[in-house]
């Protein structure tokens, strides 16, 4: 029976661990619950986290800029505001790793942009809306705006007042 069960066992772990090995691309959001996100009305750019490619920077920005007038936001340049927000970027590379591979083949590479955006309330270091996306990107020139535009856009459909 113990090793019956044994090999029942392994033959499960056998099978998750190709799945759990995966890695996990989309959005990823967590909202304050105690914030009233529809009086949220302002905005201001915390700096600090901001992208080494100063091309790439204004792209984020100006993407979730557009994301947050859309809805019904104002940025303001300098002076109290009701939020801060500020980003993180990374690009990495993930690698294939299968058990069933052949030992011989080459893995398979995966370019991937990482995109985190955060919201705090000013003056604390209080989190109102944390939203980080993960996925396949190109890393041609040409396409990282339009990277940058659809990152913005699928981030902010998880923010709290995007009406479903």
């Amino acid at each position: 029976m113990k090793k019956r069960l044994a090999l029942v066992g392994l033959a499960l772990l056998v099978c998750v661990l190709p799945i759990a090995g995966q890695p996990k691309y989309g959005v990823t959001a967590v909202a304050d619950k105690g914030t009233d996100f529809a009086t949220i009305k302002t905005y201001t750019w915390q700096s600090g986290w901001d992208a080494n490619d100063k091309k790439v920077h204004a792209q984020i920005v100006s993407a979730v800029d557009r994301e947050l007038k859309a809805l019904g936001l104002t940025l303001k340049a300098t002076g109290p505001s009701d939020a801060m927000v500020k980003y993180a970027a990374l690009r990495r590379v993930d690698v294939e790793v299968s058990m069933l591979a052949n030992p011989d083949a080459a893995r398979r590479q995966y370019d991937v942009g990482s995109l985190l955006i955060v919201m705090t309330k000013p003056g604390t270091s209080t989190e109102l809306w944390r939203a980080r996306i993960d996925k396949p990107i190109e890393v041609d020139p040409a396409a990282v705006e339009a990277a940058v535009n659809s990152a913005v856009i699928d981030i902010f459909a998880k923010y709290p007042t995007r009406k479903k």
